[in-house]
């Protein structure tokens, strides 16, 4: 298994639970806007090994989901500000550019401590 992306998530925006229910979830540096900081997920800014592509697996914490697309601005801005959103409605085409897609699945409980990881096998 090749480790590609690796963090933890260290603070709870106020206002993650809104996005509840929606299949996704977004992470931002330390250093997030304050208009943003409240829906996010606050990670370090962490370096990118190698390149993110469809097919490899999001692992947060021991749950494991299989990446279906990839926006091209995602692994910029995941390593420029730690910045990506994460949407889990299996969409194998990427709408956003600052988006990554899973396979479809409902947000898992994510928690300070929780750990996010982008591996290939």
């Amino acid at each position: 298994m090749n480790i590609i992306y690796e963090n933890e998530v260290k603070a709870l925006g106020a206002s993650v639970d809104e996005f509840a229910g929606g299949n996704m979830f977004i992470i931002f540096g330390e250093n997030a806007p304050d208009e943003l900081k409240d829906y996010c997920y606050l990670v370090s800014v962490n370096p990118i090994h190698g390149t993110i592509a469809a097919g490899q697996y999001l692992q947060i914490d021991d749950e494991e989901y299989r990446i279906t697309a990839i926006g091209d601005e995602a692994p910029v801005t995941l390593a420029g500000l730690g910045h990506m959103t994460i949407n889990m409605s299996g969409k194998t085409v990427a709408e956003l550019p600052g988006t990554l897609y899973t396979e479809e699945a409902d947000v898992p409980n994510i928690h300070i401590g929780t750990k996010i990881r982008i591996v290939e096998k």
